[in-house]
């Protein structure tokens, strides 16, 4: 229920029939004359970590000799290479490094060659090397994104979310020695504790504005194909005659953004149960048929979760290892897989690196998002902090050397951006995942094989 008082509680909450909705910082969740350092609504700083798999052109001897990906220059005066042009308006947010391996991803023995595929996923956020096994007794390590929901998200109604666009959603052995959920998850609460990614918007969308109500609460309110917004409707307007204009305004942004969101999906959900044929049969009913389209929504979750404080970390997973899809819109028609092995063709290389780019120009949709959403005194651009990158470098060799990485954001002023660090060959990437797990405030010493952190 609202809060009456004089100013409202950060964790205000309107609820309704299996619907509990969250609600955007607001003005009036700050006391008069009260500085914003001071309050409970101080915003705090979110993580968002995105995996794209298959390395990238740029990490071929080629693509580095181009600068597919990483800039010949570095500092601040870096150009923004052909793969990240689509984020040239966000370079003051963006922070490249270049040089790490990512250790934690090579074949440690002789029995592991081969295998890359199915411990890349493992690694990238733990930067340790998951064991070869095909049965339940799994070990990894933990991720850097269940370190930081351990220390921040616990006061959150999520301590963290997990997404993906595919998923292979299966048990026991997958290929080469491993269990398949090495390569189902980036994120790992234990080291014997994967956690599962949700592929399906509209579970993500329950888990958002769900609050524990029943099933069958859930499946009245979808059966009358009605919105959780009409659930909520009193509580709604008895909190809009406590707030002020500016609020108001807010508030009718946000909701009528979470309506659309939830008119996309009720879209596709019916037209996924009307018999026609369906690009993705086997797909769950809320996933659209076209990559952007699923990709564009999940995005938009995020920064709901993200505008709302019910969640400060999230995890997406961009495609799976191995993934055939086609991507008509980057301008090739090859397949994902197919187009990473590339045989060192320069030619084909360019051509991978279209698909690159496509890739990254998603995000400048998520980016955009992030910097437009108000969010104390800056935006939630300014108080995130997102690494977007792959655990693998040259695809076409299956190695996880100069592996492609970025990070976008200030968090909370402690990332300057607008930055090209070039590391020494053979840096481990861990000490990506260390410096930014220290810039978030969680004062760590080390993490997988880190040997110290980057200045960045």
């Amino acid at each position: 229920m609202f809060n009456s008082k004089r100013h409202l509680s950060r964790r205000t909450v309107l609820r309704g029939m299996g619907a509990s909705v969250f609600l955007p910082l607001l003005d009036s969740m700050v006391p008069a004359s009260t500085a914003l350092a001071a309050t409970a609504a101080r915003p705090v700083s979110r993580l968002s970590c995105i995996e794209m798999v298959h390395g990238a052109a740029g990490s071929t001897l080629d693509g580095t000799n181009k600068h597919y990906w990483s800039p010949a220059t570095v500092g601040s005066n870096f150009e923004v290479t052909e793969t990240l042009s689509p984020l040239k308006d966000f370079r003051d947010y963006m922070t490249i490094v270049t040089g790490t391996d990512l250790r934690g991803a090579m074949a440690a023995t002789p029995e592991e060659e081969g295998a890359d595929h199915m411990r890349s996923s493992a690694a990238y956020l733990t930067a340790a090397h998951p064991k070869m096994t095909e049965g339940a007794d799994i070990y990894n390590g933990v991720s850097i994104d269940q370190m930081y929901a351990q220390k921040f998200g616990q006061d959150t109604p999520l301590p963290s979310l997990q997404l993906c666009i595919e998923s292979a959603d299966a048990s026991g052995a997958c290929d080469y020695g491993y269990a398949c959920v090495y390569s189902d998850t980036i994120s790992w609460a234990t080291p014997t504790t994967p956690l599962p990614m949700t592929i399906d918007p509209r579970m993500a969308f329950e888990s958002l504005f769900g609050d524990g109500s029943t099933a069958s609460e859930r499946a009245q309110r979808q059966r009358v194909d009605a919105s959780i917004l009409d659930w909520i409707g009193n509580d709604v307007k008895g909190l809009k005659k406590t707030l002020g204009a500016t609020d108001q305004r807010r508030m009718n942004d946000y909701l009528e953004n979470v309506r659309e969101i939830e008119r996309r999906i009720q879209r596709i959900e019916k037209y996924n149960a009307s018999g026609e044929s369906r690009a993705l049969p086997s797909a769950p009913l809320g996933v659209p048929d076209t990559y952007e389209e699923h990709v564009k929504l999940m995005f938009d979750l995020q920064v709901l979760a993200f505008m709302t404080d019910t969640t400060r970390v999230s995890t997406f997973k961009m495609s799976r290892d191995v993934c055939m899809r086609v991507f008509p819109e980057s301008g090739v028609t090859t397949p994902f897989h197919s187009c990473s092995h590339h045989g060192e063709s320069p030619a084909r290389i360019a051509e991978f690196a279209k698909i690159n780019k496509y890739h990254v120009s998603l995000l400048s949709y998520y980016f955009e998002k992030l910097r437009n959403t108000p969010d104390g005194d800056g935006s939630l651009l300014d108080h995130s902090l997102t690494l977007y990158g792959s655990p693998m470098g040259d695809s076409n060799a299956h190695n996880h050397k100069r592996v492609p990485i970025m990070l976008m954001g200030h968090a909370s002023g402690t990332v300057k951006g607008n930055n090209h660090v070039k590391v020494d060959d053979g840096t481990p990437m861990a000490n990506v995942l260390l410096t930014m797990m220290n810039k978030l405030g969680m004062n760590m010493d080390r993490i997988g094989d880190s040997t110290g952190i980057v200045n960045i």
